[in-house]
């Protein structure tokens, strides 16, 4: 049949085209070109299906994210930094490298660019590029850092004559000492190395002064940099590899000066000269706490004053980082603005914000040089420039992206902070103010309204304590991987620290030194003496309080792994998708509590041994094979075992026999009896009868090598295998035995480190 169409035409016939199983529908079999809307999922995807939906969810929600999706650059050139941390070694770099690459080049294929199937994934596409190669630039980087800026440590203890450059002095008198590094040339190979010694006042000579540029010659006792004591332990050699140390030790005698510095002033003589005038007008612990706000020397607090600020949650207070940086160019800026705008014919011709961030800029870049410039006060620096350039453009001046950018810089520059816990910890509050603060309940919460002024005041005191909190809750993770104890009452302290710290402190130490000009500061002193002991009575009776402080054995990777993706998922993301970040920070809550108390704790050279075993009253302590005069020692074994009081000597407990050379306890763990056999000294024991002892016991700890013929029935953690793993954290229930050397893998400190 034929149809007439426009004008009478004849019409051709509509040609039926299958759609299904009805009439006329292709046979099984036929071959038909595939439809775009069938064929969609096989082109998006090579797994077709699931994949292809899981591709299709994914662009849809890159697509509605905007520009939160900007600042997962930072965090994955971050993870690229860490892989190369976590990773043992080089063959591992290298595939971790090739997958990120691998992963771009993957997207680049699957999608091709210019065709309709990279339109309909382009936000996917670019985040599959853009991630994959940003997270293998980030181990490349770091690898490239660790070549360049890596110094082969020492291989063996020794005492040897130095004749040194000074590189930099640290005071410290609350040690009563000071720490010189040193550019010295080996005796034997004379290749350069740099090298740090702790000097005793009573060595300086008492006719000159030291300083930077000078040249000194000691006599001094050198030894590698430690490996971390135990596993969890904090890593000193790792952190002397990335500041080139090869060596540290003490000077034996008197200290030289060969030739006198030059009489030029840096940056470090000015920094020690206002460190010393701060001390000498406030008096006691206000006065090291003062010079730390002042110049960033914190060598003088004592460390009593130290762990209460620590366990009170206030130790961010004595490190200048953004708290410092910001009330610094925050009361320049204004300073700055307020003076011009007294001037008419200035503020109508100049936009006055302009100068002020010019001039906060100033200050902030000169108070970041003067307290040393450490990462912390750099990234902060570094952000606080970028808030002022916003505040002249006129822009938002707190967002994430600028918080990636300053961690972008941070980490190209340094990217071994990435590990440490002052990045971290940094970052983790900056980021949760920044979330908080830009929430919708907050915004609503904050927002003005027709109210008293004592109501809009106790919104803002109720916002800085759920700020506080939230600030807590964030770094509380942090803080109990790295330090293994934690604060519990911080955020009440900083409600009223940071407040006292930012407009009561600091100002007056500003105003008196801008006093002391003119020799009219003493009264202005006396303020901030009275404003630092406040400080230091809140630490002290906060961390005092039954409860104050959690300890926490070492937590799993996994666990610190799911805490840091779901806090980063809850601070980038808005809207309701952020919450997904609960759960994985919901699990990690559950895996560190669940987290095993150590059995036993065995320090590198097997001489500290620590057990943790239950007394009459069930009550959890520590035994301890030696009465260790070292804090370092004491503090480590406590807090890795999560165990609370001071340790009990293992000849004082009554379930212990020891003799003058070795000690037999006995544990039960995981249904069964342990029987631990430690060595407590060197003296000569005949083989015959360390044989029959060593047959009657589960596990031999010594110092020392032992023969052969000391076969324990599981394990024997003598000198000889000490040297090779490190530390040892044992749980006997599960009979498993963490090492350092596992976390250490082939990375250039431990290679270092580690006897043949």
């Amino acid at each position: 049949m034929r149809l007439a169409g426009r004008g009478g035409e004849p019409m051709r016939d509509v040609p039926i085209i299958p759609m299904g199983d009805g009439p006329g529908s292709t046979p099984a079999g036929s071959v038909v070109s595939a439809r775009p809307w069938q064929s969609g999922g096989r082109l998006s995807s090579t797994g077709g299906g699931w994949t292809a939906r899981a591709a299709e969810m994914a662009e849809r929600f890159l697509a509605g994210a905007g520009f939160d999706r900007a600042p997962w650059l930072a965090v994955l050139f971050m993870a690229g930094i860490l892989a190369w941390f976590a990773f043992p070694g080089p063959w591992y770099w290298v595939a971790a490298i090739a997958a990120g690459i691998g992963m771009a080049g993957a997207a680049m294929l699957l999608w091709p660019s210019g065709t309709a199937i990279c339109d309909r994934r382009l936000h996917l596409r670019n985040a599959m590029i853009a991630g994959g190669l940003v997270f293998a630039a980030g181990l490349a980087v770091i690898w490239v850092r660790s070549g360049i800026v890596g110094a082969e440590p020492i291989a063996a203890p020794q005492v040897a004559l130095l004749e040194g450059y000074v590189l930099e002095r640290e005071d410290q008198p609350a040690e009563q000492r000071i720490r010189l590094t040193l550019a010295i040339r080996d005796a034997q190979s004379s290749e350069a190395r740099k090298v740090r010694i702790n000097v005793p006042l009573s060595a300086l000579p008492t006719d000159a002064t030291i300083a930077e540029g000078a040249v000194v010659r000691s006599r001094a006792r050198l030894m590698p940099p430690a490996s971390p004591m135990l596993p969890g332990s904090y890593n000193f050699a790792r952190a002397a590899w990335f500041k080139g140390l090869a060596a540290t030790g003490s000077a034996l005698g008197p200290v030289e000066l060969v030739r006198a510095a030059p009489s030029r002033t840096g940056l470090a003589t000015v920094q020690r000269t206002l460190s010393a005038h701060v001390r000498e007008r406030v008096d006691g612990s206000a006065g090291t706490i003062a010079a730390a706000f002042a110049s960033g020397d914190r060598g003088g607090i004592a460390r009593a004053d130290e762990e209460a600020m620590r366990d009170a949650g206030l130790t961010h207070l004595l490190s200048i980082s953004g708290l410092h940086v910001s009330a610094v160019i925050a009361a320049a800026y204004f300073t700055v603005l307020k003076l011009l705008a007294l001037w008419p014919a200035l503020a109508l011709r100049v936009r006055l914000p302009v100068v002020a961030a010019a001039g906060g800029a100033l200050a902030g870049i000169g108070y970041t040089l003067l307290t040393g410039a450490e990462v912390p006060t750099v990234r902060s620096c570094v952000a606080a420039m970028l808030v002022l350039i916003a505040l002249a453009l006129g822009r938002d001046a707190l967002s994430m992206r600028m918080v990636a950018v300053a961690a972008g810089f941070v980490l190209l520059l340094w990217p071994e902070s990435a590990i440490g816990p002052s990045f971290q910890m940094s970052f983790s509050a900056v980021l949760a103010i920044i979330a908080v603060s830009g929430s919708g309940p907050v915004r609503a919460f904050l927002a003005a309204r027709e109210e008293p002024w004592w109501a809009r005041a106790g919104r803002r005191v109720v916002m800085l304590f759920v700020t506080g909190l939230v600030i807590e809750l964030a770094l509380m993770p942090v803080v109990l991987f790295h330090f293994h104890r934690a604060g519990l009452y911080g955020a009440l302290a900083n409600v009223v620290a940071i407040p006292l710290v930012t407009f009561v402190s600091m100002p007056l130490i500003a105003i008196a030194l801008v006093l002391d000009l003119a020799g009219a500061g003493a009264p202005v002193w006396w303020l901030v003496e009275h404003s630092l002991d406040l400080l230091l009575g809140i630490a002290h009776l906060t961390a005092a309080q039954p409860g104050a402080v959690k300890l926490m054995p070492q937590i799993g990777g996994m666990a610190i792994g799911l805490f840091a993706a779901g806090g980063l998922w809850l601070a980038l993301w808005s809207g309701r998708a952020r919450l997904l970040g609960l759960v994985p920070a919901a699990v990690a809550s559950v895996l560190a509590i669940m987290t095993p108390i150590p059995d036993l704790l065995v320090s590198g050279d097997g001489r500290q041994v620590g057990i943790t075993i239950d007394d009459a009253s069930g009550e959890r302590q520590l035994l301890s094979l030696r009465d260790s005069r070292s804090d370092y020692a004491r503090d480590n074994l406590i807090e890795l075992a999560g165990v609370k009081g001071e340790p009990v000597p293992l000849a004082q407990w009554p379930g212990a026999r020891c003799s003058s050379a070795f000690c037999v306890l006995v544990v039960e763990r995981g249904g069964r009896d342990w029987a631990i056999l430690m060595a407590r000294t060197r003296d000569r024991v005949e083989e015959r009868a360390l044989a029959s002892a060593c047959e009657r016991a589960d596990i031999v700890i010594a110092d020392r090598y032992l023969p052969r013929s000391c076969r324990p029935r599981w394990l024997k953690a003598d000198r000889r295998m000490l040297d090779r793993s490190g530390g040892l954290s044992i749980n006997l229930a599960s009979q498993t035995v963490a090492s350092v050397a596992q976390r250490e893998g082939q990375h250039g400190w431990w290679k270092g480190a580690a006897a043949p």
